[in-house]
């Protein structure tokens, strides 16, 4: 069984990685994809994922049935700035931690991440408006800065209405348009 997981579990990160990639290189965005999720490899992130793999969701989530909490994604969201979960911090106004605006290309990196996973995750069964679905069942739990949000929503709206395709030109305008 551990065997079985270790090798379920690093093929998954590896395809995940390998879509992630393919999806930065179309945004415009490679050293993104090139960098993306390498702490899943520390044994802080690849142990846990191991041990509580299943292949059809996130090993943090069983972690978090198990152990009442996830180590491993604790870790993640803090060395990886295509989560909006490492977007935060204390505001000296209302003395909380709270989250702040992303940067364009870690929110263009995190639609790439969640567009992979869906494809992933759901493999074969997989269309465009997954991760859309996905975005709007967790909003109620979500704890996000608003323009990062909507900038997001925009992203998975345009990739269901117009594909994938028409999103990745208008993320590689986006970042011509930056540039200047």
């Amino acid at each position: 069984m551990l065997i079985e997981n270790f090798f379920g579990h690093l093929r998954t990160v590896m395809q995940h990685r390998h879509q992630v990639l393919i999806h930065c290189v179309k945004a415009g965005i490679i050293w993104r994809g090139l960098t993306h999720d390498l702490s899943k490899f520390s044994p802080t992130e690849f142990i846990p994922g191991v041990l509580y793999y299943q292949g059809n969701r996130s090993p943090n989530e069983r972690e978090r049935e198990v152990d009442g909490c996830s180590k491993a994604w604790m870790h993640h969201k803090g060395r990886n700035r295509h989560h909006f979960e490492y977007w935060t911090d204390y505001n000296i106004k209302t003395k909380r931690m709270e989250p702040v605006k992303m940067p364009d290309v870690f929110i263009f990196e995190m639609f790439c991440d969640r567009v992979a996973a869906s494809k992933i995750y759901n493999k074969g069964n997989y269309n465009d408006g997954m991760p859309l679905e996905y975005f709007y069942y967790a909003r109620p739990k979500r704890i996000i800065e608003e323009e990062t949000s909507r900038k997001l929503e925009f992203l998975l709206t345009m990739l269901r209405d117009r594909g994938e395709d028409a999103t990745f030109r208008y993320i590689r305008h986006q970042l011509r348009k930056n540039k200047h």
